[in-house]
């Protein structure tokens, strides 16, 4: 537990004490740069006012974000597999 660090991030104009592992202090600081960047955003266009709703709208971008790596991800490997089979297919038939 010694090598703990603490840290303070902030987030929506609040401050947030956190105590993490120091590998886990680059990841955090990105991402709350990153949330920051979008409720910037956010605010620009939509003209939203009420950081409860900004930061909704962050949670909601992040998590489709996620989703859509885990789909793209899934896609690939059915390709993947598809041409394994086709490669498969084509070297038995070719050693037959």
């Amino acid at each position: 537990m010694s090598n703990q660090l603490k840290i303070k991030l902030s987030v929506a104009d609040r401050v947030y004490p956190l105590t993490i592992n120091p590998d886990q202090e680059e990841g955090l600081r990105k991402a709350a740069k990153k949330i920051e960047a979008m409720i910037k955003r956010f605010e620009e266009s939509y003209a939203v006012r009420d950081k409860q709703d900004v930061l909704a709208m962050c949670a909601l971008q992040f998590a489709a974000q996620v989703e859509q790596k885990v789909i793209d991800s899934d896609n690939d490997q059915v390709d993947v597999e598809k041409r394994l089979q086709a490669l498969n297919q084509y070297l038995t038939e070719e050693l037959s």
